[in-house]
């Protein structure tokens, strides 16, 4: 992985959750490299140039969709990446921290979004 990258794994839920959490990350990393479409598959990844991509406001965000199940969300990059998607996602729905591990240059979160 490319240490500009912020790569999102999303697991449980349908497509239209995968989606719904991928919009919410990209009015600040921006598009990410397609958007999750595979109705039948188990988990879904999205991957996003995080360079230079800049912290979240501490200004409260609108609600994301709402969920039809919960997703663990899974999001790999450089730690200001992974903890500004982690605060967007909180911000936009119901989440419980899972745990987080960090390497030399790079951070893993997983986070539980719920309906």
């Amino acid at each position: 992985m490319s240490d500009t990258q912020l790569t999102v794994t999303l697991s449980g839920g349908g497509v239209d959750d995968a989606r719904a959490i991928v919009r919410a990350l990209e009015g600040v990393f921006g598009a990410p490299d397609s958007l999750p479409s595979d109705e039948h598959a188990t988990v879904r990844t999205a991957t996003f140039d995080a360079a230079g991509a800049p912290e979240a406001s501490s200004e409260p965000r609108e609600a994301g969709a709402p969920l039809s199940a919960p997703v663990t969300v899974t999001v790999q990059g450089t730690p200001q990446a992974v903890e500004t998607a982690s605060r967007l996602l909180s911000r936009a729905f119901g989440t419980r921290d899972e745990g987080a591990a960090s390497g030399d240059q790079e951070r893993e979160r997983e986070l539980l979004l719920v309906p």
